[in-house]
Formats: structure tokens, C-alpha cells, sequence
């Protein structure tokens, strides 16, 4: 199952022997450095690149093309490396683009040898870069893992090469672009036209460059740009069939697999030219462009619109659409943050300047010093201030018109898309877990979305410490409300997978919260009643272990689908309820099992427990409480960004008091259920 990562994101890598594939929708320079433990990169000889495209375990595209294949063998490479960063950069000095905003996302896919993909990622927000670390395979404590970086620079692979410490960064830079220069002249034109084919209309493309190459006049084959003799495959980008180019001239179809037809060229048989027999629907290349936003009146902001972002589905295009509101939040509230703590430096420095000579520490001349200085400095805030109200204003129209659009998986409880629910036939891209806020933007909401499948399980905080104004203080209360935030969480898990592909398991020893899961119960979607007492606990957590090590066992075996009769092959959710009371010591290290190997075979936990009430226990938890995702019943500031180091208010989705709509959703997915077992 490929896992589709986002920034920042990592996922495991089950072989040692891989190709990273790239897609892009112009020629663009791939390469790979190997890193140390602290990802320096000690010289140019750790460096593959198309001048010198082979090291031990690594091999690179050898010329500028649009689609690259890596080869990658982990075992093979040196034991003092424990990085290797894949690079792209665009070819310097070229008649093509110089920034990575002016063309599609580029997309890379890890894969094993026979093309199975592993993870996935589409290196999305970029602007005025020009190379970028996309993504990174690193050792930890033994095992490989990939890492989704997007990490641009706009100085280039110089810039680029020189944040890996490497020393000899510029004229390795200036090398890579001269290598490439020499393929492109050595690159093949395009054959002449045929006599006999004078009279033919011809359709010719827009070549693959920049937007100030035109497209050729009807009756002159157009330019044909280099292509790969690494990987046998066309720079040119894939485009929609019959659709516009990349800069609005009509584009052949170019599918992923057989002979592409080359920019200036058609799939139809005109000219003599290869025919193209790759499936028409095939996309496995970078996702198209968003579509065009309507022209904004004079004097006014463009009006935001509802999934203007990359993506192949509308629901790609907003899950994108929704991580750029972040990012362009968290971008605006740094600036503003930046410009004050400058004005109060400022401030400051002024200050002390104008009162470091006795004489104006008293009398009207260092009073006129201090009220000029903090007029200066009130100046500053308000300028940044005013940058901070238009951008956010911005982000709110943008929020009004995206939140009415969302899918159900990413729409809160009281959007009316819940009253048209249908139990799906796929499982989405993610799942809503609350909403993300700072406080110099109190209006702007931003979804919290989790992609599916889950790679880690939930842990919903029920301590004192839970409340961020500390109005929830009874610890009675604060078990209710997380009771109730992880039952909300796990109807809609149930309410957006296939029937019978997800099954939740409860666990509540002393039977305390019989009332908050009073709507799964009652509506028959729970594989069993909820698990009372010790006996009940450890029965569950041994029927859970057992279908982790089975399926352990056949995926090692390479025999995925000999799986004993009766097991369950549904993803799996436990929400355990007021732990640490009923486990022993065995049901403990059964809990931390699970935590640890179930969410790669699709077992996850959901913990609705006080970390305090567990302190006994010393260290032996804290694997098990950092291995989940620790959520709030309340609001709470405890989720870090580590892109600018903000901290986010999260807030959780609960159900609107008196609404009706959990318990309609989860009668239909108890339906399907029933309907799909029977």
C-alpha cells in the first residue's frame, strides 16, 4: 500500500534495494549526496550527479529530463553513510524556466524493483527555488526509513550543496550545469520532414520550455528537446489528453509507458512519427496544474476559489488547497511576529542610546528621545499589523468559500455534506481531527487532516493539564470529554472507509463510559460490546496481538494473501478507556506492542488516559505515550510546527449539542455492514 507523504513526513522502507522515479513537467537536474550521521556531506566524491552518475549503492540520470529513475541499493552503500538526499534542480543557463513555481509540482515515487510504489510525494510550494531536496532515505537504529523534505532554494544547487557543509558547493554547481550543457549538445534534432509528406498538415506542440517559447507554426515540425539516455524517456511533462499545455497551447497526450511522442510531435502517425500506445488514462506522472482562478476586479484581491491547488482529483486539489492555507499562515503570523520583535529591539537600542549620556537622562530632551522612540517602534507594529489584518482577511474569504466544499472526511460535524451521507467506496485521502489556530488570527481555522491509512495511533489527553484556560478542572469531566472527543474520531473513521474494511474495538475495564459510547454501542458498529474487567482486556489484546503476528508472519513470507480462515483483514482500532486500570504487567507490554507494530499491518490504538494516573509504571511508557499522537478534549496550544516553531491552539471536532447527525451516520455505516456481511 503506497503511503502518500507530505512534508516532514516518514515512512519505513521494507526493502533495501529501490528506485526513486521523478516526474516533472520540464527538464529538470536530479542527483542524490550521501551524508554522515549529522547529513554532512564530507566532499564531491559523495556527491552522483550526471557527471559523475555511478557510486557504490547509487546510481543517477546522466542529462536533464522529465523523468528520472534512481537506483538505489541501501545495502551497498558505505557504512559511514546514514543519509542520502535526493536533489532536483533546473538546468542553468537554458532556454527553459529558471524557477520551480513557473512549472507542475514535481512528483516523486519510491519504489521497489518490480514497481511496486512504496511512498509517494508531490513537492508542492514552491516559488522563486530553483533546486530542491526532495525527499531523504536515512538510517535509524539500523533501519531505513524515507523522508519527505520539499526543502527549495532560490540560490540554486550552489546554495543548495552548500547547506549539505559541502566546501567545494559553487564549483561543483558550476560542473553539474556544465555536464549538462554538453548532453544537451550532444543531444539528437528532430529528423527533417519528408518530401513525400510535404503536402500532410502536421499538429506540433508548445516545446517543454518557458512561456516565451510559442508554439510552431502549423506545417514546421517544431523543437524536439533532449532525451534521456539514462532512462530512455521524454523530458517533455505529461499533460491531460486534448488538454491545454503547460502554458495554455494545446499538448499531445503523453502517457507513462511505451514511446512517448517528444514535444513538437503528435501520437498520431503524421510526419512518419512513432505512434503512441500507452494507455490514454494512465496518470502516473505529476499531478496537472489547478485550474484558472476567475480574473480579480480592478483594485481588489483575486476571489479565492475551491481547490485551487495541484491535484488529479478535487479532493487532492483541497486536501493541497487546505496545506497552503497553512503554510501561508504560519508564514504571514512569522513575519509579523519578526517585525515586532524588531521593532521592540529597535525600540530598545534607541533607548539606550538616548539615555547612555547623563545629561538627557532628565529634562525634556530625553523625554522627546523616548516618546520619538516609541512612536517609531508603535509605527513599525502598525505597519506590520495592517500586512498581518490583509493576509488574514485573505485566508478568511478563502476559508469561506473552501469549508462549504470539503468532502465529509474533511468537513467538520455540522456541515451539510453529513446530511447527504453515503457510506463510500473508497477510502480518502484523510481524515479531520480538529482545527488549527494562532492567536494573532483567531478567525483563520485551519483543518487538522491526518492521511489515511494511519500511520500512528491517537492519544486523547483526559489530565487536568488538558484545559489551556483551565475552565475544565474536575477529572471526571475531562474523562467524559475525552471519552467523547475519541468517540467522535472513531464514527468518523467508520463513517469514511469502505463497509466491513474498518472495525473498532473498545476496551473499558471498570465500565465507566458506558455513556459517551452509548452511539456506537447502540448502533451495533462495534465488532464486540466493550470489554469489562481484566478478563475482557486481555481476551481483546490477545486477539489483537495474534492478527499482528499473523499477518507479520505472511507478509515476511511473501504469501500476504495465506491467512488462516476468519481473520479479520480490516483495519483495526482500539480505543482503550481509562487505563492504566485493569492491565497487568502482560496486557502493559501487549499495549506497547501494538503501538509499536500494529499501525504497519493496520492495528492502531486510541488511548483516552491521564499520563499522570500511569506514573508508576517510570519510563517503561514512555515509548508507548511518544509513539501516538496526543490530541486534547479542549482546546490546548501543544502542537509544535516545526517549519517556524509556532504553537498551534488545537481545538477538537465534537458534535453540535442536540445535533442527530453521529447517530444517523453510524445507522448507515451499521447498514452497510450489515449488508456487506450478509
Amino acid at each position: 500500500m503506497t503511503a502518500e507523504l507530505t512534508r516532514g513526513q516518514n515512512h519505513p522502507l521494507p526493502r533495501t534495494r529501490l528506485e526513486i522515479r521523478v516526474s516533472a513537467g520540464t527538464p529538470i537536474v536530479a542527483g542524490a549526496t550521501l551524508g554522515d550521521e549529522k547529513g554532512t556531506v564530507h566532499g564531491v566524491e559523495w556527491v552522483a550527479h550526471p557527471g559523475t552518475p555511478t557510486l557504490p549503492g547509487l546510481e543517477v540520470s546522466r542529462q536533464a529530463a522529465a523523468d528520472h529513475r534512481l537506483a538505489v541499493d541501501l545495502d551497498a552503500l558505505p557504512d559511514t553513510v546514514h543519509r542520502v538526499s535526493v536533489l532536483l534542480a533546473l538546468p542553468a543557463g537554458g532556454q527553459g524556466p529558471v524557477r520551480f513555481g513557473a512549472v507542475a509540482a514535481p512528483f516523486v515515487a519510491v519504489t521497489d524493483l518490480d514497481g511496486d510504489e512504496v511512498a509517494s510525494y508531490t513537492v508542492t510550494g514552491l516559488d522563486r527555488e530553483s533546486a530542491v531536496v526532495a525527499l531523504e532515505l536515512y538510517r535509524r537504529q539500523g533501519a531505513w526509513k524515507v523522508r519527505a523534505v520539499g526543502q527549495g532554494y532560490a540560490g540554486g544547487l550552489a546554495e543548495l550543496l552548500t547547506d549539505q557543509n559541502l566546501p567545494q558547493a559553487h564549483q561543483l554547481a558550476g560542473t553539474i550545469h556544465e555536464a549538462v550543457a554538453r548532453g544537451l549538445a550532444r543531444s539528437v534534432p528532430a529528423p527533417p520532414a519528408r518530401a513525400a509528406d510535404a503536402d500532410r498538415p502536421r499538429q506540433t506542440a508548445a516545446p517543454a520550455h518557458g512561456p516565451d517559447h510559442g508554439a510552431a507554426p502549423q506545417g514546421t515540425p517544431g523543437p524536439v528537446p533532449p532525451v534521456s539516455p539514462y532512462d530512455d524517456q521524454s523530458p517533455a511533462g505529461p499533460q491531460t489528453p486534448g488538454g491545454p499545455g503547460q502554458h495554455g497551447t494545446q499538448q499531445p497526450y503523453r502517457g507513462g509507458t511505451g514511446d512517448p511522442a517528444p514535444a513538437g510531435q503528435t501520437s498520431t502517425p503524421t510526419g512518419g512519427g512513432p505512434i503512441d500506445y500507452s494507455h490514454p488514462r494512465r496518470q502516473n506522472a505529476a499531478p496537472p496544474p489547478p485550474p484558472a482562478a476567475p480574473p480579480a476586479e480592478p483594485g481588489r484581491p483575486a476571489r479565492p476559489v475551491a481547490g485551487d491547488a495541484t491535484g488529479w482529483s478535487m479532493e487532492e486539489r483541497l486536501y493541497n488547497q487546505v496545506w497552503g492555507m497553512f503554510e501561508d499562515l504560519s508564514r504571514t503570523t512569522a513575519a509579523y511576529r519578526s517585525a515586532v520583535d524588531f521593532a521592540d529591539s529597535r525600540m530598545e537600542k534607541e533607548l539606550d542610546q538616548a539615555l547612555s549620556d547623563p545629561r538627557s537622562r532628565i529634562g525634556g530632551q530625553g523625554d522627546a528621545a523616548r516618546e520619538a522612540a516609541r512612536a517609531r517602534h508603535d509605527q513599525l507594529v502598525s505597519q506590520a499589523r495592517e500586512v498581518l489584518d490583509r493576509d488574514v482577511a485573505q485566508l478568511v474569504a478563502e476559508a469561506e468559500v473552501v469549508e462549504p466544499a470539503l468532502p465529509a472526511a474533511f468537513a467538520r460535524w455540522d456541515n451539510p455534506v453529513w446530511h447527504a451521507y453515503r457510506v463510500p467506496m473508497e477510502i480518502p485521502m484523510a481524515l479531520r481531527l480538529g482545527d488549527l489556530h494562532l492567536p494573532e488570527a483567531d478567525r483563520v481555522r485551519i483543518p487538522l487532516l491526518m492521511r489515511l491509512p494511519l500511520e500512528r495511533g491517537l492519544w486523547i489527553d483526559s489530565g487536568r493539564s488538558a484545559s489551556l484556560d483551565g475552565s475544565v478542572s474536575d477529572s471526571h469531566e475531562t474523562r467524559r470529554l475525552g471519552l467523547e472527543t475519541a468517540v467522535a474520531h472513531a464514527a468518523r473513521l467508520l463513517a469514511v472507509y469502505p463497509a466491513g474494511e474498518f472495525t473498532v474495538h473498545v476496551i473499558d475495564p471498570a465500565g465507566a463510559g458506558a455513556q459517551p459510547l452509548a452511539p456506537l454501542v447502540q448502533t451495533g458498529v462495534l465488532a464486540a460490546p466493550p470489554a469489562l474487567g481484566a478478563a475482557g482486556t486481555a481476551d481483546v489484546l490477545a486477539r489483537l496481538t495474534q492478527r499482528v503476528d499473523l499477518v507479520q508472519m505472511a507478509l515476511r513470507g511473501g504469501a500476504p494473501d495465506a491467512l488462516p480462515p476468519g481473520v479479520d483483514t480490516s483495519q483495526q482500532l482500539l480505543i482503550v478507556n481509562d487505563f492504566p486500570h485493569g492491565f497487568d504487567d502482560r496486557a502493559v507490554n501487549q499495549l506497547r506492542y501494538l503501538a509499536d507494530e500494529g499501525p504497519a499491518v493496520g492495528v492502531h490504538l486510541m488511548m483516552v488516559a491521564d499520563r499522570e494516573e500511569s506514573a508508576g509504571y517510570g519510563p517503561l511508557l514512555d515509548p508507548l505515550w511518544r509513539s501516538l499522537l496526543r490530541l486534547t478534549p479542549v482546546p490546548d496550544d501543544h502542537l509544535a510546527d516545526p517549519w517556524v516553531g509556532h504553537a498551534w491552539t488545537y481545538e477538537p471536532q465534537l458534535v453540535p449539542p442536540g445535533s442527530q447527525v453521529l447517530q444517523q451516520v453510524l445507522a448507515q455505516v451499521a447498514a452497510a455492514r450489515r449488508s456487506w456481511g450478509g
